[in-house]
């Protein structure tokens, strides 16, 4: 499963700096931070919205594209999917209640 977001991360570098009226990834670069925080926000909220409606290919449908956003957003601070993964993995186990308490410690 890892290697398809791994795969993602891999393309979206590769056309980070491709020319922006050729690529949409470049597009996003080249909007700057508040312009891939805006898409991961719209994204996030066309999620809600499809979960709220019931549809669960929208469900799908939005996720990806809220992953997809996400790993950009991931790429413009030079992070890696196996960061996200590795986060992951160290909570896992830890009870949700427990994990958000250490955090605001």
């Amino acid at each position: 499963m890892d290697d398809v977001l791994r795969n993602l991360s891999e393309v979206i570098e590769a056309r980070r700096k491709s020319d922006p009226n050729k690529s949409y990834v470049s597009s996003l670069f080249a909007s700057g931070i508040d312009g891939i925080l805006k898409k991961v926000g719209e994204e996030a909220t066309e999620l809600v919205l499809a979960g709220k409606g019931g549809d669960k290919n929208a469900v799908v449908y939005e996720a990806a594209d809220l992953w997809f956003h996400s790993v950009v957003l991931l790429k413009y601070f030079d992070l890696e999917v196996s960061d996200v993964l590795a986060e992951l993995e160290r909570r896992s186990g830890t009870s949700g209640i427990e994990e958000k308490a250490n955090r605001q410690k």
